[in-house]
C-alpha cells in the first residue's frame, strides 16, 4: 500500500499525474523533498474561538509535531468540527455525529499514515474515537486535560459542579446577585475541560481504559508540563504505529468495553459516558447491555472521591495517581489481555512498578471503597421499557424507594414557564417530570435532566427530588435524576402518557421506574396522542431526526453502524 503523500491520490485519471501535482502543491508550503518523502501522521485537531476548553491546543500541537518530526515522519493538522459545550444550541450532542463524519471522511480522504486526535470538551472526544474507528486507521487519542480551581473568599471552586451549587444557593435567596456575579468570574479561569469527574474527564479516562490513549495520560492538567510532554509522546507513538494492526476497531471489542464500563463504575463517572460509549461501541460491531452495565454494577467498587459525588478535584486526581491507581485496585475484575494502542497488554501495562504512591485520600483501595457497588445503575419498568440511568452516587438514598405523584412539563418551555409559578402545585414528596427532551425531540437531547427544585420549594430548603426525563444531564451535576428514559416521549414512549396526579414508583434495589396507571387508560391517551416531531426541517436537521437512535443505541445515526467484513473500505 502506498504511504506518504502518495496515499489515496486524487483521481485525475493518471495516478503519476496526481502525485506530480500533489508534491507540486505541498512544495508551494516550504516544505522539502526530504521531508515530503516521509510517512505522514495527521494530526486532528479542535479550533474554535467558541470552545474554552480548547484554548491551549496550540501550543498542544506543536508538542506532537515534535513528537512526530523526532521519529522521522511529517506531520499534518488538519481541522474538524469543534464542539464548545456551553456554546451550542439546542445542545452539543446533536453535533456529535456530525463532528464524528467529519473526522471519519477526513481521516479517510486525506493521505495520513497514522492519526493523533487532539480533543477533549465533552463531546469532540467521543466523536473523535467514533470516527477513527469507522476509518480504520492506527489512531491514538489526545486529550487536552482539565483545568485548575479558582478560588473564591478562601473556597476552591472549579466548573462546573460549583456553578451548580452557587447557582442553587442563589435560586433559594442563600447569596446575592452580587455574589453570584463575583463566583461566576472565578469558576473557570484557565484552559482546559471541567475541573471535576464531568463528562469530559470521563471520557478521557474511557479513552485510556480503553486503549486509545497513552498510560497516565487522562487526568494530567491542561496546564502542566507534563500534557505537551504527552503531546509529544502521542507524536511519536503515532509514527510507531504505522504498518501495525493497531487499529482502533481492533483495540476495541466487548472486553475493553466491559473495562471502560468498570472504570465509569468506579469513578462514579459521567451518565453521558453511557451514551457514549454504548456509540463507540457500536461502531466496533459491540452492543453495550443495559443489563450487563447493572451485573458489572454489583460488583464494581466506587473509588474515587473527587466532585460531583465527592470532595476533590481532578488536579488531585492526577496527583492521587491519576487512572493508574484506579486500574491496579481494578486489576482483578478487568480483561487484562486486553491490547493498547502502545502495543502492550493492559496486564503487561499494569505489571510495571507504580510512578508515585496513591493518595488514599483520593483513591480508596478496593479494600477500602467509597461505596462497595457502582455509581451508576440502569432501571427498567413500564415507565422505561428500553430502559434508564440512574447515577445513584450522586442521589439521595432515602429517595431510593418511593412512590409518588407525578408533576408534569410537556416541554422544556412549559417547564421554564412553570417550575418557579409561586401558584404551582407541588410537595417535596413529588416527583417532577419532563417530557419530549429526548433525541428524536425538537430539544435534541439537552443536559436538562437536571430539573431545577421549584423555587418555592428551594426557599424552604428542599435540596433533592426525584426527577425523571427523557434528556441527560450534566457529569457535573448531582441529585435523584432519572435519565434517558428509552423509549423517548417524543416517539410516543410511556414517558409521554404521563399525566398530573399519575402515580410513579422508583424502586432502585429492584432497578424498576414504573408507571402505575392500568393499561387501558394508557391505551386510551395513546390514541389521543400527537407526536410533537416536526417533519419541517433541513440540511443536518434534517438528517439528524430522521436518523438518530434512541439512548440504549448511543444516539449514533443508524446508517454509521460497523462496515461488514465483506465491505472493506481501502486507500491506494
Amino acid at each position: 500500500m502506498a504511504t506518504g503523500l502518495r496515499r489515496g491520490l486524487t483521481n485525475y485519471g493518471d495516478r503519476e499525474f496526481s502525485a506530480y501535482l500533489r508534491r507540486s502543491f505541498a512544495k508551494s508550503m516550504g516544505y522539502s523533498d526530504e521531508l515530503l518523502s516521509r510517512p505522514i501522521v495527521g494530526i486532528c485537531h479542535t479550533p474554535s474561538g467558541f470552545n474554552n476548553c480548547h484554548r491551549h491546543f496550540p501550543e498542544m500541537l506543536a508538542a506532537v509535531k515534535r513528537g512526530v518530526l523526532t521519529a522521522g515522519g511529517l506531520p499534518l493538522e488538519f481541522p474538524v468540527v469543534s464542539l464548545g459545550e456551553v456554546f451550542l444550541n439546542p445542545t452539543s450532542l446533536k453535533f456529535r455525529n456530525l463532528m464524528s463524519i467529519d473526522v471519519e471522511e477526513m481521516i479517510r480522504a486525506q493521505p495520513m499514515d497514522s492519526v493523533v486526535l487532539m480533543g477533549g470538551c465533552d463531546k469532540t472526544v467521543p466523536a473523535q474515537m467514533m470516527g477513527a474507528i469507522s476509518a480504520g486507521l492506527p489512531a491514538i487519542q489526545l486529550v487536552g486535560g482539565p483545568m485548575m480551581t479558582g478560588r473564591y473568599e478562601g473556597q476552591r471552586l472549579g466548573a462546573c459542579t460549583d456553578c451548580r451549587r452557587f447557582w442553587a444557593t442563589f435560586r433559594s435567596g442563600g447569596i446575592s446577585e452580587k455574589e453570584i456575579n463575583a463566583i461566576e468570574g472565578n469558576l473557570a479561569t484557565t484552559s482546559g475541560t471541567c475541573a471535576v469527574m464531568g463528562t469530559a474527564s470521563t471520557m478521557a479516562c474511557v479513552a485510556e481504559a480503553l486503549g486509545l490513549a497513552l498510560p497516565g495520560s487522562a487526568a494530567i492538567p491542561a496546564v502542566h508540563a507534563d500534557r505537551l510532554r504527552c503531546a509529544e509522546e502521542s507524536g511519536r507513538l503515532a509514527m510507531q504505529l504505522i504498518g501495525t494492526e493497531l487499529t482502533p476497531d481492533r483495540i476495541i471489542n466487548t472486553k475493553s468495553v466491559e473495562n471502560a464500563l468498570r472504570v465509569v463504575l468506579a469513578l462514579s463517572g459521567s451518565t453521558n459516558a453511557i451514551i457514549h460509549l454504548a456509540a463507540i461501541a457500536r461502531r466496533a460491531g459491540v452492543t453495550l447491555s443495559l443489563e450487563r452495565l447493572n451485573e458489572l454494577s454489583e460488583t464494581t467498587p466506587v473509588l474515587v472521591n473527587l466532585k460531583p459525588v465527592g470532595e476533590n478535584y481532578m488536579e488531585d486526581f492526577h496527583a492521587a495517581g491519576g487512572l493508574e491507581g484506579v486500574l491496579r485496585e481494578l486489576k482483578t475484575l478487568l480483561h487484562l489481555e486486553c491490547m493498547t494502542v502502545t502495543g502492550e497488554t493492559l496486564g503487561e501495562r499494569l505489571e510495571r512498578p507504580l510512578s508515585q504512591t496513591i493518595d488514599r485520600s483520593v483513591i480508596r483501595s478496593s479494600d477500602n471503597p467509597i461505596d462497595p457497588v457502582g455509581g451508576l445503575v440502569a432501571l427498567f419498568g413500564s415507565l422505561a421499557p428500553r430502559g434508564a440511568i440512574l447515577k445513584r452516587a450522586a442521589a439521595d438514598p432515602r429517595l431510593f424507594e418511593i412512590e409518588g405523584r407525578a408533576v408534569v412539563f410537556s416541554s422544556l418551555e412549559d417547564l421554564a414557564a412553570r417550575i418557579d409559578d409561586p401558584d404551582l402545585d407541588i410537595a417535596p414528596d413529588d416527583i417532577l417530570v419532563l417530557q419530549n427532551a429526548g433525541p428524536k425531540s425538537s430539544a435534541a437531547m439537552p443536559e436538562a435532566g437536571y430539573l431545577p427544585i421549584p423555587k418555592k420549594l428551594a426557599t424552604l430548603g428542599v435540596k433533592d427530588m426525584v426527577r425523571i426525563s427523557d434528556a441527560r444531564m450534566s457529569g457535573t451535576a448531582y441529585g435523584t435524576i432519572v435519565l434517558h428514559v428509552t423509549p423517548e416521549a417524543a416517539t410516543g414512549g410511556p414517558l409521554g402518557l404521563v399525566r398530573n396526579g399519575d402515580r410513579i414508583r422508583l424502586s432502585v434495589s429492584n432497578r424498576r421506574l414504573d408507571l402505575l396507571v392500568d393499561d387501558a387508560e394508557l391505551a386510551a391517551r395513546a390514541r389521543n396522542l400527537k407526536s410533537p416531531i416536526s417533519t419541517m426541517c433541513r440540511g443536518y436537521s434534517h438528517l439528524y431526526q430522521t436518523h438518530v437512535l434512541q439512548a440504549d443505541e448511543g444516539c449514533d445515526f443508524d446508517f454509521l453502524g460497523p462496515l461488514p467484513a465483506d465491505d472493506t473500505v481501502s486507500v491506494r
